[in-house]
Order: C-alpha cells, then sequence, then structure tokens
C-alpha cells in the first residue's frame, strides 16, 4: 500500500469522536507489516510495538488521534427531521447542505438543512447562523425514523477524497488521519532502519473532546519521551504570513511552554542534517493537541509537537499535500533511528 491509497481509505471510514472502531480496523491492517506487536486498551486506543535493542533502551511514544469531528441526533421531530449537537468543533457556516450518515440501527444517509434565507424574517436575516437552527433530513417520516434511529445516535459527513494539482488532497477526517498517515509512514521508513529505542505507534480516540485518548495511553506506557503528530492551519488568501504554514514546505515543529525545548532543536537538527524541508511555529500556551496531555502525564514528560499544514480546518473539504506527510515521516524516522539514552538522559537537565 502506497501513501495515497492509506489516506484516501482512512479518510473514507467514518470514526466520530467516541466511536472510533471501523476506522481502528483498516489502521491495524495497515499497520500489521511495520510492527512486532499490538494491542488496544479500555478506551480504544490502538497501540503498536517496534522493538528496541534491548530491555534498558529509551521508551519513546509516537501519537495522532483517529477521531473526527461528527454530530450527536438530539430529537427526532414529528415530520421526521432530526436535530443534532456537535462531537467536537464544526465551523457551524459550512455545514448546510453537507451529506451525512447516520448511525442508528442501520445506516441512514441524509442532507442538513436550514431555513432557506429569504424565508428569514426580522433579526433572523442578521444573525450569525447557529447550530440550533439546523437539522439533519433523512427523507423518513418520524415513526420510520424511530424504528431506526435513537436519540444519542451518531452522525458523520459523507465525502470522498479529492486529488487535486500539485498532489494536493481534500476531503474530511484529515484531522487527524494525517497524523496517523506520518506514524505510518514513520514505520515503514523504520522498517529500513536500525533504531535503539523501544517505539509505541498510537492511534488515539477522542482528541476532539478533550484529548482523552491521549490521556490514558500516555500513562499507560510511561514513555522517556512523547511526539504528538497533528495538522495546523495552512496559508489561504487573507491570512497573515506569521498566523499559518505553507503547504508544500514541509512539517511545522512547534515550541513553546507545551513542548520540551530540547527536543524541538533535536527535531530541528535533524531535519538540516537530512535537507527535509520543516517550518517553525509558536504556540505560546497549551496546544490543541495530544501533546498537552502527554505532557502533564504521570511526573511529566519531555514533548514535542509536529504538525502538518492543512487549509480549511473542521470543515468536509479539509486540504494538505502529500509531500508533507511523507516528509515528517521521514523526519521522524531519522530522528528515531539516533536516539539513545544519553539523549534522553539530558532531556532532564534543563
Amino acid at each position: 500500500m502506497e501513501l495515497d491509497a492509506f489516506l484516501r481509505g482512512i479518510t473514507q471510514i467514518d470514526g466520530v469522536s467516541g466511536y472510533e472502531q471501523n476506522v481502528a480496523a483498516f489502521i491495524s491492517e495497515a499497520f500489521s507489516p511495520y510492527i512486532d506487536d499490538a494491542r488496544t486498551d479500555n478506551l480504544g486506543n490502538l497501540i503498536y510495538y517496534k522493538n528496541g535493542k534491548g530491555p534498558d533502551v529509551p521508551r519513546v511514544l509516537f501519537c495522532a488521534h483517529m477521531d473526527e469531528i461528527g454530530l450527536i441526533i438530539t430529537g427526532i421531530e414529528k415530520n421526521g427531521f432530526l436535530r443534532f449537537t456537535s462531537l467536537g468543533g464544526f465551523d457551524v457556516r459550512t455545514l448546510p447542505g453537507q451529506k451525512v450518515t447516520v448511525y442508528g440501527q442501520d445506516p441512514v444517509e441524509g442532507i442538513i438543512g436550514y431555513k432557506p434565507p429569504y424565508m428569514e424574517k426580522g433579526k433572523e436575516k442578521s444573525s450569525s447562523m447557529e447550530m440550533e437552527n439546523l437539522f439533519i433530513d433523512t427523507g423518513l417520516s418520524q415513526e420510520q425514523a424511530e424504528r431506526t434511529i435513537k436519540v444519542g445516535s451518531v452522525a458523520a459527513i459523507k465525502r470522498d477524497m479529492l486529488t487535486l494539482l500539485n498532489n494536493c488532497r481534500a476531503g474530511k477526517a484529515l484531522d487527524d488521519r494525517a497524523g496517523v498517515a506520518v506514524l505510518w509512514q514513520c514505520a515503514r521508513e523504520l522498517s529500513r532502519m536500525e533504531h535503539e529505542a523501544q517505539l509505541f505507534f498510537v492511534a488515539t480516540v477522542q482528541e476532539e473532546v478533550g484529548t482523552r485518548g491521549a490521556v490514558v495511553s500516555t500513562y499507560g506506557i510511561s514513555p522517556d519521551l512523547g511526539i504528538a503528530v497533528d495538522v495546523c492551519h495552512g496559508d489561504f488568501p487573507g491570512a497573515m504570513e506569521h498566523e499559518v504554514s505553507t503547504l508544500g514546505k514541509g512539517p511545522v515543529i512547534t515550541t513553546g511552554p507545551n513542548i520540551h525545548p530540547f527536543l524541538a532543536e533535536a527535531l530541528y537538527d535533524t531535519a538540516k542534517e537530512y535537507n527535509l524541508p520543516y517550518q517553525r511555529d509558536v504556540s505560546p500556551g497549551p496546544t490543541g493537541t495530544d501533546a498537552r496531555a502527554i505532557q502533564v502525564s504521570q511526573g511529566g514528560i519531555p514533548t514535542a509537537l509536529v504538525s502538518i499544514p492543512l487549509r480549511y480546518m473542521h470543515t468536509s473539504v479539509e486540504l494538505l499535500t502529500l509531500e508533507d506527510i511523507k516528509v515528517a515521516g521521514r523526519l521522524l524516522a531519522y530522528f528515531t533511528a539516533g536516539l539513545n539514552n544519553t539523549f534522553v538522559e539530558g532531556l532532564s537537565c534543563l
């Protein structure tokens, strides 16, 4: 399997926060040639092991979340329309007209509707769009809907991945299936390299609703260091240059209080040594990623964050370039190949 096929496959499978089982099955099959062992913890995190050179070697955690933002049904109206709220942070403006799959007793397809603008009156015309005014239309009557759909059923946006020019791809759930693709690419690269460290590749659950998977998996693994892989805002017209990262110019390495400075510098040095393009980013507080949970686990874990530039985050047409994923995977692989106990021991010497 090549990267394009992996990314296309993993984004076509629905797995909203708390309901990631289907996408987990795809990930498990794809990782199996490159790992030594695997398990699923009580929360649903997928944990893949790649052995090091002995018992007293560094324990390194790589994690990326496999859940996607989604919807959960809050009511079924007399005419069969479904009311909902979000699992994670949708941009409400992008929801009207979207196709969805509602997971009741059987999957049911529908579309998200709202009151047409030309029928709005008074304050409705000037008010911002609210999720409470949207609904899902499946074509079912109330009686038919209630036979298969319940309050608490979840729904996912339905969207095929688009292949665009310059090796770009657009679709849903690239936040953060792109990060899982980086871990997969890293594992592939390491299958041709030697490394001293014991590696843990983790596809975490429920990041979009509070980094819960990273909290549990980091505590259970007790790594010597952890690297989260996620996405960050890519460039678009009107954005200030310092606010975004540029697609096609490599992965983004973050600095800030959530990040161990020695780890960030080591990643910069690795990129320079192997002539890999990279970008810098500053996060002045806790990042909105699994890195936040890793850092404060147990007695504190040295943490880094590597991100893929992504346009139109939290929409159904998130856009990135495959090349940034490939480079990020190579960066993590080369970094890992150079890790040893001396480096890890030095992380405590701030």
